[in-house]
């Protein structure tokens, strides 16, 4: 599919979520194409998000935030993400891992909610509470009170990938971090790959993401630089200070 195409399955509002983490395999191909489809006003959900959310935040297109981190490894914090929050000019969910993955996994799986131990006690409780996200409860079995995970289920889910067929049928060399997850529990997948493959690829192979999950596949050679793509390229470093402006 075109990439200009593949651009009108984000609409304003949508709730996005992207592949990857930090500087490794964000679908910056896609992300840098967002500005130009016009769309406005997104939510944006990740475990540790980096230079695609920060891009994201500069070009104003997003309107609330609910992540565990949010980093650039040693080059530290995102800066428009900590700009924009601590003066309001987004909405912020702080989450956590554990109950990202949980949220996550349930969305994958068709369930309503996941449960977590590790976190009651925290102030993050009544903060999800209040906004619906979590929930504590107790476990049916030994009456142990214990929290609930809303689902996670983004509208649209953008993962970068090594190879794909045109059907979708995607691979992932190296870490998954938790995007075979996101492609299951989203509405909508959008596949940009480093290279599209005959199906006869996956013959024999189980792909990371059946094509049954996704909605798109649009052909992105080193379309996650300025970060890394594993075992193809590093991450760019100076061009990843330049695009937070600090190069």
């Amino acid at each position: 599919m075109p990439l200009e195409e593949a651009l009108t399955l984000v609409h304003d509002e949508d709730l996005i979520t992207v592949s990857g983490i930090s500087i490794h395999r964000n679908p910056m191909s896609f992300v840098k194409a967002l500005p130009k489809s016009g769309v406005k006003n997104l939510s944006f959900i990740d475990r540790e998000p980096g230079i695609a959310l920060e891009y994201l935040l500069r070009e104003n297109l997003v309107k609330s935030v609910r992540v565990a981190m949010a980093t650039l490894e040693w080059f530290g914090m995102l800066p428009a993400f900590r700009s924009k929050v601590e003066n309001g000019e987004v909405e912020f969910l702080e989450d956590v891992c554990g109950a990202f993955i949980a949220g996550i996994r349930a969305g994958a799986a068709g369930v309503p909610f996941m449960p977590v131990r590790g976190i009651l006690g925290s102030d993050l409780v009544r903060l999800h509470e209040r906004k619906g996200t979590w929930k504590i409860g107790r476990d049916p079995f030994s009456g142990e009170e214990i929290l609930f995970v809303k689902a996670i289920v983004p509208d649209v889910a953008i993962l970068h990938v090594n190879r794909a067929d045109r059907y979708g049928n995607s691979e992932i060399v190296g870490p998954l971090y938790e995007d075979e997850f996101k492609g299951k529990a989203a509405k909508k997948v959008i596949v940009t790959t480093e290279e599209i493959v005959d199906p006869e690829y996956f013959f024999g192979r189980r792909p990371t993401l059946n094509a049954v999950y996704v909605d798109a596949v649009v052909s992105a050679p080193r379309g996650a630089e300025p970060t890394s793509m594993f075992p193809l390229y590093d991450a760019d470093y100076e061009g990843i200070l330049k695009l937070i402006g600090q190069g």
